[in-house]
């Protein structure tokens, strides 16, 4: 089943046409970091207006790469929230002009979802187990826990089989990428923060400084806050300012205490859960630190851990058609009538 699909939930236009859920035939990303650099962020006005801009093309180059047309595929699917409204509506838009002009199903994905699904396409996903740390990927199998880390989220899901998730923690106040893009922005290392950080910290010492892990404590469970790091950033660079610091040993120290927060949490319920598979998901999910000490501390747990490959971490339309494939087989197509939510639960 050839299926196209429209991601568009925030400022990265993209295509892909997906073979069964698993065989990425194209994907194109068109992105708009440039035109938000001078902003120091994301401004929804300016994305929706260039997803408009360049959706046609996007699609266009995403059947000419998989080399179809519009007559050989079976269904399309299209991230229908949550992100930024404007955003969404213009993906959303073009995927119900495909699905009504071809007669072929229409599907609403969860943007979350997507992102765990990721895991799911079958090129170069990361997998390791305790006893065998060179194992190949199998394939991912449920029931699984997956982190899922963003800009906009950060959360701890299990997963028991196709749309059956249980939300077991989340994060109170900042997402994971939020902290890094305000770090950074605090010290003028540019937008967006989490590669900046993630290069600079290979070049600093992640024991120069030592930031509290935040929500450790049996009470808070699963749940997440991130604001309190950001604030120890800011605070020990006014209180230091004169006594001459490395930048890379601030990031550095920064990035492992945010990561180590990560994945005590998510080895933590896994283990408690009794599900022996892990999977990570969403942009930060591309942070060298996290990838690496996921598999470390999965492994020593005796957990497999998967991994999606770089091009899948940020937002794509391939791990949205990946999750459209098998939303379509389990619940059937969404109606023409839906419309972008915002704030769309998983």
């Amino acid at each position: 089943m050839l299926v196209l699909a429209i991601e568009t939930s925030c400022d990265d236009t993209s295509a892909a046409v997906v073979n069964n859920g698993v065989e990425v035939l194209s994907s194109v990303i068109a992105s708009q970091t440039e035109f938000h650099k001078k902003y120091g962020g994301i401004v929804p006005e300016i994305a929706s207006r260039r997803h408009i801009e360049v959706i046609n093309p996007v699609i266009k180059e995403a059947l000419e790469r998989a080399d179809k047309d519009f007559g050989d595929l079976d269904a399309v699917a299209v991230t229908c929230g949550p992100g930024l409204v404007g955003s969404l509506l213009v993906g959303v838009c073009a995927a119900k002009a495909v699905s009504y002009s071809l007669d072929i199903p229409l599907i609403g994905v969860n943007h979350l979802e997507g992102h765990m699904y990721a895991n799911f396409i079958n090129s170069h996903s990361l997998s390791k187990r305790g006893g065998n740390p060179n194992e190949e990927r199998e394939g991912v199998s449920f029931p699984f826990i997956c982190l899922i880390v963003s800009g906009g989220h950060t959360m701890i899901v299990e997963a028991k089989g196709y749309g059956k998730y249980r939300t077991l923690g989340q994060t109170r106040d900042d997402a994971a990428g939020e902290a890094f893009d305000k770090v950074a922005r605090f010290l003028k290392l540019g937008f967006p923060g989490g590669p900046v950080i993630d290069r600079l910290a290979k070049e600093g010492d992640p024991k120069a400084i030592d930031f509290k892990r935040p929500m450790l404590e049996e009470e808070y469970g699963y749940d997440f806050s991130f604001s309190g790091i950001k604030t120890a950033v800011v605070n020990y660079v006014m209180r230091n300012a004169q006594r001459g610091m490395r930048t890379q040993d601030i990031v550095a120290s920064f990035q492992r205490a945010v990561v180590d927060v990560l994945v005590e949490k998510t080895v933590k319920a896994a283990v408690e859960n009794g599900i022996g598979n892990i999977c990570l998901a969403g942009g930060v999910s591309a942070n060298s630190l996290l990838r690496s000490e996921l598999m470390l501390r999965g492994a020593e747990a005796g957990l497999r851990v998967t991994i999606p490959p770089f091009e899948y971490t940020t937002d794509n339309a391939a791990m949205i058609a990946c999750a459209g494939f098998h939303r379509l087989k389990a619940d059937g197509p969404s109606q023409l009538s839906i419309k972008p939510v915002a704030g769309l639960k998983l």
